[in-house]
């Protein structure tokens, strides 16, 4: 399984132009785009089309190749195979067919777009690729992504870009995002920004608009994510107590009637009030008297720019 360029042709590594040298055959999911690759590199090699409308049957020929001894890699379009595009049925037959599958590391939209996301309240994430085109699957998909606390990293088409934008923008507005835009190829960007602000910022050029996206909606800080862990029941019984009570007092009855976690809600109930001193005066405590809710229980719930030529034989990575 063999990883190529997203965008700048030397993307590709040292390792993977010699496995590619050394195969007996290349199956791939364009041919015409890995025939352009193998044609840069001085290379001429059988190659079978595998994609995602003919994986298994595919697969089978690639096995009895396999079963012949021969050594076969295989390359999707652009980045690393079987993420968001086809490999994993061959890789799965390969390896229940008694055949060892190598990993040959490289280029990936998503590793490349976490690591210039600059985000630092991430501990992981989750890879969502492609929403839902439309309906209550879609509606579903996003609203999973305002709750969710991770960092979530997604693809987008020019087309739709701008639809996501206004959707993001209406679900998490305050969540920060990194838009990348092309990358490693010649007119590679990358913005982070408030989701809030994605649209006019897309509005503000035609050519941000252009090319292939990845998008990484930053992890939620600490605080922030306990709220969003909060049943929506409970924030409207805060919100109502805050309006009549104290702090404390409204945060302990908000915490009876919901039964949510205390310290989540007082936290809430700080940003609710704009500050991060209580009523009385004392720095906001999450109320540590000796009925306090433990914090185990606030957290519960829920791959350089390149020419223009070597960028016209490749375009987004599917992992």
């Amino acid at each position: 399984m063999v990883a190529t360029p997203i965008g700048n042709l030397a993307d590709l590594t040292l390792r993977a132009v010699q496995v590619l040298a050394l195969a007996d055959a290349v199956a791939c999911e364009d041919t015409r785009v890995s025939g352009e690759l193998l044609r840069h590199l001085g290379l001429d090699k059988p190659l079978l089309a595998l994609h995602r409308h003919n994986e298994a049957g595919a697969a089978a020929r690639v096995l009895q190749r396999l079963a012949a001894g021969q050594r076969v890699a295989y390359v999707s379009d652009a980045g690393t195979p079987a993420l968001s595009d086809p490999g994993a049925v061959l890789a799965a037959a390969a390896a229940a067919a008694g055949h060892r599958v190598l990993p040959v590391p490289g280029a990936s939209s998503v590793a490349a777009a976490l690591s210039v996301a600059g985000d630092a309240a991430g501990a992981g994430h989750r890879f969502v690729g492609f929403l839902p085109a439309r309906g209550g699957e879609r509606e579903a998909a996003l609203a999973a992504l305002a709750a969710a606390a991770e960092t979530q990293v997604l693809f987008e088409a020019p087309h739709r870009i701008e639809r996501l934008a206004a959707e993001l923008a209406q679900a998490a507005p305050q969540r920060t995002a990194t838009l990348c835009r092309e990358l490693t190829k010649q007119f590679e960007t990358v913005v982070t920004l408030p989701a809030a602000a994605l649209p006019d910022w897309l509005a503000a050029d035609a050519n941000r608009r252009r090319g292939e996206f990845v998008l990484v909606l930053h992890a939620l800080a600490p605080a922030a994510a306990d709220a969003a862990a909060l049943p929506e029941a409970a924030l409207r019984t805060l919100d109502r107590l805050l309006a009549e009570l104290p702090l404390k007092q409204a945060v302990r009855l908000a915490a009876a009637i919901s039964g949510a976690p205390r310290n989540a809600l007082y936290e809430q109930a700080l940003r609710h009030r704009g500050d991060g001193d209580d009523d009385d005066g004392s720095p906001g405590d999450s109320d540590s008297d000796s009925d306090s809710d433990s914090d185990s229980d606030s957290g519960a719930g829920a791959g350089g720019s390149g020419s223009g030529a070597d960028d016209s034989a490749c375009r987004r990575d599917g992992g």
